[in-house]
């Protein structure tokens, strides 16, 4: 497995409509990549937002990243919606899992 986590802060300024179309479809896209597993998106009370991407495999998640469509939109966003950014890539993940049984 390989997470891509993406801290960031939106402009307040930018435009809501735009960026939630492009949100949209990066979804989509991302999702049909190969080696895609999961996306989620978390905000704070402070206006951060987190967002947390699971891949198959680093190979996965750098295709992803190089796909035309979302270099578009990675330089759409640095233009139009991020007041800042910051990516980490984690390769070697250590996984603990706990369910309650039943639960």
């Amino acid at each position: 497995m390989f997470l891509v986590v993406f801290r960031n802060r939106k402009r307040p300024d930018m435009d809501l409509a735009a960026y939630a179309a492009d949100a949209t479809a990066m979804e989509a896209l991302a999702a049909a990549q190969p080696g895609y597993r999961s996306f989620k998106s978390y905000t704070a009370d402070d206006g951060e937002v987190v967002a947390i991407s699971e891949w198959d495999d680093e190979a996965s998640a750098r295709a992803w990243g190089r796909l035309a469509e979302h270099r578009a939109v990675q330089h759409k966003g640095r233009e139009d919606y991020y007041a800042q950014y910051t990516l980490f890539a984690c390769g070697d993940v250590r996984v603990h899992r706990f369910e309650r049984p039943g639960a």
